[in-house]
């Protein structure tokens, strides 16, 4: 027998390294979850046969609807663990389930009556798919939407606190016309808003049709029943979209537009955080100390961006995981293969790298401070980005080559506040321009930058 998995011996990080900040997913993501949400499955579709009307099932006793009731309320750990040892002998997991049930219930006698409309009718995929996608919507309100949310807000609050915060800008990494910080702030949020939005819009899809879709055993069984309007009634019971037209399985387009969206949100904030690391970099940042935090082994002077690396790497795992999900699940041979059931069990772990990187970037946004001294010296040190401003303002009044004749001021060499305004002063333009320009400096140079962070 082999001995006890613990964190230092767990393959996974997830499930070691990490695992206390993972606590909140388990419930949504894990083994446990699986089985638990097959039992609440089971329980949805044989309280909606009860309620049917068929012939042969009398209407569930109040007895009998506690305990299917408790069997969902009341699962445990024990519980999963007399599932697997049923199915060690089943070697069927969702077999399993069934006869855990019966198990369980059998000692009310009031069950016997009903016990063989436990997965009546069904085929696996009937409780598996509508299991996973109850589990993820789940996962997504009661965790990954509010991870999302802090992060957000986080992101809104430096919009809004830094927007007159002037900045130097860098395209192609060199020096380019100003911005604020809290515009820039801004901007991820903008897009980071829409991206969970679409996350959040995604509807997950269900299906409850038998073995390839048609409801063959069903109508066998009941020829006169409405098979499909109380299918449908079960799956949107439980906040799922009722697919009427599946193979086998449900063809999990909507659990691959779930991963995909979870992706692009993840994108951006590896952007986020990689912007984020240069500007420590730059010194734009310094980041609040943590007493007894060592930065190197050997360079007691360093405090490292390790947060945004961290979050780097994790949003990069995860999107490994959500993206072969995403390609994968689609996909199957014919009505049916497995490749699918083994894949969709590491959906936790998608979203575990994900969780992972929000708590990193929360906690390393939450340690920024603004270096203002840092970013005036940038600024003050590239007076060249005015040229921009200035050509501007002579192509308005005619002056014969404005981006040429600030070309060869400029370019690779910079220019100083002096140059500068004695290349205005000599310029053939209306002395109001003249003054507006003069009175320019790389900080006032911000166009509607704080403005638009204001409005963020």
């Amino acid at each position: 027998m082999s001995s006890p998995i613990s964190p230092l011996t767990a393959l996974s990080p997830l499930d070691g390294r990490y695992a206390a900040k993972l606590d909140a997913l388990r419930p949504y993501a894990s083994e446990f979850a699986l089985m638990h949400h097959r039992v609440f499955v089971e329980v949805a579709w044989l309280k909606a046969l009860g309620r049917s009307g068929l012939a042969e099932l009398p209407p569930l006793s109040e007895s009998v609807l506690a305990d299917l009731h408790n069997l969902v309320a009341q699962f445990s750990e024990a519980d999963a663990a007399r599932v697997k040892e049923i199915e060690r002998t089943t070697n069927h997991d969702v077999k399993a389930i069934e006869y855990f049930m019966k198990e369980k219930l059998a000692p009310n006698a009031e069950f016997a009556a009903v016990s063989e409309f436990i997965h009546f009718a069904c085929t696996s995929e009937d409780i598996n798919n509508l299991a996973y996608s109850v589990m993820l919507n789940a996962a997504r309100e009661k965790v990954m939407l509010p991870a999302l949310v802090e992060v957000l807000a986080q992101l809104r609050a430096l919009a809004h606190a830094e927007a007159d915060t002037p900045m130097l800008a860098r395209t192609h990494g060199q020096p380019a016309t100003p911005t604020t910080l809290g515009k820039e702030a801004a901007n991820v949020a903008h897009r980071l808003k829409r991206a969970v939005e679409a996350f959040e819009a995604v509807d997950l899809l269900g299906k409850l049709n038998g073995a390839t879709g048609n409801f063959n055993a069903h109508l066998a069984a009941y020829p006169e029943f409405d098979w499909e309007k109380l299918a449908r009634e079960v799956v949107e019971n439980m906040g799922l979209v009722y697919n009427s037209h599946t193979i086998q399985i449900e063809p999990h387009d909507s659990l691959a537009a779930y991963f995909d969206a979870l992706a692009r949100v993840n994108t951006i904030l590896i952007d986020w955080s990689r912007d984020l690391w240069g500007y420590i970099s730059q010194g734009y940042f310094k980041q609040r100390l943590k007493e007894g935090e060592v930065g190197s082994s050997t360079m007691p002077h360093k405090v490292n961006p390790i947060d945004f690396e961290n979050a780097e790497g994790n949003l990069g795992f995860a999107n490994a995981i959500l993206r072969h999900l995403s390609e994968k699940l689609p996909i199957s041979r014919w009505q049916r293969d497995l490749t699918d059931s083994t894949v969709l069990r590491n959906v936790g772990v998608g979203l575990g790298h994900s969780l992972l990187a929000l708590d990193s970037l929360k906690r390393g946004q939450g340690k920024l401070e603004v270096n203002r001294a840092r970013l005036s010296e940038d600024l003050d040190n590239n007076w060249e980005v005015l040229a921009e401003a200035v050509q501007t303002v002579m192509r308005r009044y005619g002056v014969p080559q404005p981006y040429e004749k600030l070309k060869a001021l400029t370019r690779g060499k910079g220019i100083s506040r002096e140059g500068l305004k004695e290349f205005i002063t000599a310029l053939d333009i209306p002395i109001e321009a003249k003054r507006r320009l003069l009175k320019m400096t790389p900080a006032s140079y911000i166009g509607k930058a704080a403005e638009l962070a204001k409005r963020a």
